[in-house]
């Protein structure tokens, strides 16, 4: 990171040219690599069925998430949708695969005053993946409430087939519902937790199953 130039975009109100030049680094990285070397890449170990049965083990063990009411309707529509064959047909890649970063973090995503460019950093989780997961995973990581993206302007730079995009919309429930319950009382993430931060999450979830 600090051999390049530029600054990580997470923390931003990342501005819409920003948001342009996230969309073209996927698209390159996604689109522009011939699958014959992307099918003798290694898989990612983070894929679509590890983190479904991830968020499936954190809601079987029906974390404790306080009394608020927003928090409990948003686990009641994740655990039901978790039951449905949804997630299940989300661990089954349908299109060619691509390279993938393997991880969702802002971070990651370098932007180049200079070159008017975004650049993509720490590779070492990357590997042969599911374009709809990495694309739900940007969407939904949660290093977006500390700054300010617009998710759906930058799908929408984004040449997404009908069959993509609902793929990509289902990814984003199950990326978020994962957040909302490590975020919980009982959750990995709590100690790291600002006030009101679980309670974000629940909405967010439930706009997101509306």
């Amino acid at each position: 990171m600090t051999r390049l130039p530029g600054r990580v975009l997470r923390g931003e109100h990342i501005t819409d040219e920003q948001v342009g030049a996230m969309a073209a680094a996927l698209n390159r990285l996604h689109q522009q690599i011939p699958a014959r070397v992307i099918e003798e890449v290694e898989p990612a170990a983070w894929h679509p069925a590890a983190a479904v049965n991830k968020v499936r083990a954190w809601a079987d063990k029906q974390p404790d998430l306080g009394d608020d009411p927003v928090v409990r309707q948003a686990f009641q529509a994740g655990a039901a949708w978790l039951a449905s064959s949804v997630p299940d047909e989300l661990t089954v890649n349908p299109l060619p695969p691509i390279l993938g970063l393997a991880d969702g973090n802002h971070a990651n995503y370098l932007w180049d005053e200079r070159e008017r460019q975004v650049r993509l950093i720490d590779w070492e989780d990357s590997g042969r993946s599911d374009r709809a997961f990495e694309l739900g995973e940007v969407a939904e990581h949660i290093s977006r409430v500390d700054g300010v993206l617009d998710v759906e302007r930058l799908l929408a730079y984004i040449d997404l087939t009908q069959q993509e995009a609902e793929r990509v919309r289902e990814f984003r429930r199950l990326f978020a519902l994962g957040w909302f319950l490590m975020l919980g009382p009982d959750g990995p993430a709590t100690p790291h937790n600002p006030v009101g931060t679980l309670e974000r999450q629940a909405e967010r979830v439930l706009h997101l199953f509306s």
